[in-house]
């Protein structure tokens, strides 16, 4: 882990919500996608753990939801400011856990850490699929770059107004996959582990207080007794996992 800073380069919304910033800084010891960062905030006590989307030679990803009063501030800043950062956070997903065809899904502000993820895989020489999980066609973010990969990428909305109306695991039906990646709200990521017995690695979510495992804030049961999801997590697999 590492302290350093982040400058802004550049900040845009990209859906209702959401936003994309690109930072440059010192990314050297990034080195799985699925980590995260914790950003420092002036006036907040508590930093901002955010996933990490790409990362390009010392350009980071960001790409964010505003929830609360912090992610808000955060998103009127500017080109020029920047944060007072950690990184990287967590473990990341396990490419040698990784079949020859995994199925990458995303839901929500789940999606970010996908699109590093499916990159690392077509890297390797994986076949990854893709499918990405919104509410409506307002929050629907990150088609076209997955599009871009190559990757074949499905579109569901829970109201149908884009894509294929319904679920992830609607469309999980008709995919032929060797094991999941998923990053979502916990919801989905019960549904995922239902829908399919295959291997599976998934990114879970817990109110963090240091973000480096010192506080044991964000402890969760596993089959393998308590683990701290800032540190031992985001990612668990899928035998190991306690719902």
């Amino acid at each position: 882990m590492k302290q350093t800073f982040f400058e802004i380069e550049k900040h845009d919304a990209i859906a209702r919500d959401v936003f994309k910033m690109i930072l440059r800084g010192d990314c050297s010891e990034i080195t799985a996608p699925g980590q995260f960062v914790n950003l420092k905030l002036d006036g907040f006590y508590l930093r901002r753990p955010i996933s990490i989307s790409d990362v390009i030679d010392d350009k980071l990803t960001l790409v964010y939801k505003v929830v609360g009063e912090g992610t808000k501030k955060m998103s009127r800043m500017q080109a020029g400011e920047g944060f007072d950062t950690l990184l990287p956070l967590g473990n990341g997903y396990d490419l040698d856990r990784c079949g020859d065809t995994p199925l990458i899904i995303g839901g929500g502000v789940g999606t970010p850490p996908m699109y590093l993820l499916c990159k690392k895989l077509i890297e390797t020489g994986r076949k990854p699929s893709v499918v990405l999980g919104f509410n409506s066609k307002s929050n629907v973010f990150y088609e076209d770059e997955f599009t871009a990969l190559g990757v074949i990428t499905c579109i569901v909305t829970s109201d149908g107004s884009y894509g294929a109306k319904g679920y992830v695991t609607d469309i999980m039906e008709h995919l032929t996959f060797s094991d999941t990646c998923a990053c979502g709200p916990e919801a989905m990521l019960k549904a995922v582990y239902d829908a399919t017995n295959a291997p599976g690695q998934f990114s879970f979510e817990e109110r963090m207080g240091c973000g480096f495992g010192a506080c044991m804030g964000c402890s969760c049961k596993t089959k393998y007794g308590y683990k701290r999801i800032c540190r031992d997590g985001p990612i668990l697999f899928r035998e190991e996992i306690v719902w």
